[in-house]
């Protein structure tokens, strides 16, 4: 099955949520949806973002409960090992299948220990230089790195990232040699290459927008398949690297051996959720795209992220901070 076709969204099962079947209750307590990274970033602002549009579905409350650690695990480990009854979630995001290969001794299977609800968004990336930099796109980034390998750099904002395994599997299709500078977080290695310290940097694109618009970076190719809209004066770097793709995605999980019913009301009251104007709205300030696919889609997709990725972790060589 192509990624694409995976990560289709499902417009009908979305109107599923309307149903009564999606409002029935779930137990008494609230519903928490565990996030393994801080409070402020994207994953935990999509989960509250989605919080709030899923309590009226299924009426009841939803709360999101922040988790932080070792790339998103801690939250895992704590809903693998929870009741299957609907009452515990996990927002994840790309991390969770690279995390299957860069993390040699996981305490879950990310695929056998959870039950795949639906993939909430995906958020594209774009390959941004520093004007210094003399390269105008990706065709002349990828001669320049040719011929100076180990001169150039990438910022990169954490080890095992989904930006970073954007690099790696860049330097693996092309293959260039590009220096990583590995930072504590994204907006200090925005920073370095706003300053010219380092040269490049795949960045989500609501952190680079207003730099791009300000000239202060220049775009050298968007990470989607094809264009964006926003950037459509931006080539996707397939367009001169064929196969190359690499967009993070954010999605919702609960517990391993979840009932068939408690799967499709939360999974409904989700998809209805991501079907909402504000929602959408939301989530485009965050500069992602809605998806809500089903629950089989979402699950045949991260089987084939986690197979994908693997081949990226062991050509990066890269091991858990």
């Amino acid at each position: 099955m192509k990624r694409r076709d995976i990560l289709i969204s499902s417009t009908a099962m979305a109107s599923l949520a309307m149903a009564g079947g999606a409002r029935a209750q779930i137990g008494n307590a609230p519903l928490r949806i565990l996030v393994g990274a801080p409070a402020g970033g994207s994953t935990d602002t999509l989960a509250r973002s989605l919080a709030v549009s899923m309590g009226p579905a299924l009426g009841r409350t939803v709360i999101v409960e922040n988790r932080p650690g070792a790339g998103g695990n801690i939250a895992a480990d704590a809903v693998a090992k929870a009741a299957p009854d609907g009452n515990t979630l996990l927002m994840s995001f790309t991390s969770h299948a690279i995390n299957a290969t860069l993390y040699p001794a996981l305490p879950f299977d990310p695929v056998k220990d959870f039950t795949a609800l639906t993939c909430v968004a995906t958020s594209p990336s774009i390959l941004v230089a520093h004007p210094s930099v003399p390269a105008k796109d990706v065709r002349e980034l990828i001669a320049l790195a040719k011929a100076k390998p180990g001169q150039l750099n990438f910022a990169i904002g954490a080890v095992g990232s989904s930006l970073h395994m954007a690099g790696e599997a860049f330097k693996m299709q092309s293959g260039v040699d590009i220096v990583n500078i590995p930072y504590k977080g994204t907006s200090p290695a925005v920073q370095d290459v706003l300053a010219g310290q380092v040269q490049l940097m795949f960045a989500a694109v609501g952190n680079v927008k207003a730099h791009i618009q300000a000239g202060k970076l220049r775009a050298l190719g968007v990470t989607t398949a094809r264009r964006l809209s926003a950037f459509s004066e931006v080539p996707a770097i397939a367009e001169a690297l064929p196969g190359y793709e690499s967009s993070a995605w954010f999605g919702l999980f609960g517990p391993a051996r979840m009932p068939a019913e408690r799967v499709k009301q939360v999974g409904d009251a989700a998809r209805h959720a991501l079907q909402q104007a504000d929602m959408r709205q939301r989530l485009e300030t965050e500069g992602a795209i809605p998806v809500g696919n089903s629950s089989e889609q979402f699950s045949a997709f991260v089987q084939s992220e986690i197979t994908r990725w693997a081949k990226v972790v062991k050509f990066s060589g890269a091991k858990p901070e």
